[in-house]
């Protein structure tokens, strides 16, 4: 069983709940690694665990019958996410990757019930949880289809400082050239150009193994 303090660092929404919620928790996850490019989870899983980011990266993703690869969400430590198919007892509607090697923390379902049924705090962390995540998904969709590749990057990555969905974020970010263009849906080489283009705007810093963000809000409206 994984300690209280532990739960509290890798999970902010634990942080709202009392002892009895707390203790309930923590008998009901299991942590697991998986290495760089990995399936995580695949689309038609069960659905049997609710999925933290311990430490690591990861794509939220889909591939349609044609090929056609989109990416709805990029993953960081601290996010949680499959909340709305848990609720729903659906399979998984998306592919999850390992974008580096990547440490989960796995809720099982019966423990994700009791809460559900039982705490007052962690229904108010999924109202808000689902709320962003929609929005979330509705940007992307919106992004991917409006947006030339410079705003698909600045948004991507100002995606990921979302204050609810990300609650331990700082202003820099441990990420590669890479991993951003698999996030926006373009090559690395891309992603570069898009990157030194934002640089040069003053909108966020680069550096060895990721980038420093000097003006969010701008990232974030970037294109418009």
């Amino acid at each position: 069983m994984i300690a209280a303090e532990y739960l509290k660092r890798i999970a902010a929404w634990s942080r709202e709940l009392n002892e009895r919620e707390i203790e309930a928790a923590r008998a009901g996850i299991v942590e697991k690694s998986y290495r760089a490019n990995e399936f995580i989870f695949m689309r038609g899983d069960p659905f049997d665990y609710w999925t933290g980011i311990v430490t690591g990266l990861a794509r939220m993703s889909t591939v349609s019958s044609g090929g056609k690869a989109a990416t709805f969400a990029g993953l960081t430590a601290g996010a949680w996410f499959g909340e709305g198919s848990m609720l729903k007892g659906e399979p998984r509607r998306y592919d999850v990757v390992a974008l580096r090697d990547t440490r989960l923390a796995l809720m099982d379902r019966a423990t994700f019930f009791w809460l559900f049924e039982n705490s007052v705090a962690f229904n108010r962390f999924l109202v808000r949880q689902l709320n962003e995540r929609l929005g979330q998904f509705i940007g992307a969709v919106e992004h991917g289809r409006t947006l030339e590749a410079t705003s698909r990057v600045a948004r991507s990555i100002a995606s990921l400082f979302n204050p609810i969905l990300y609650p331990d974020m700082t202003r820099h970010l441990e990420i590669t050239q890479e991993e951003i263009g698999a996030l926006s849906g373009i090559s690395r080489q891309n992603a570069n150009q898009c990157l030194k283009r934002l640089e040069k705007e003053g909108l966020l810093r680069l550096e060895y193994g990721g980038v420093t963000i000097i003006e969010l809000e701008r990232l974030r409206n970037h294109g418009d």
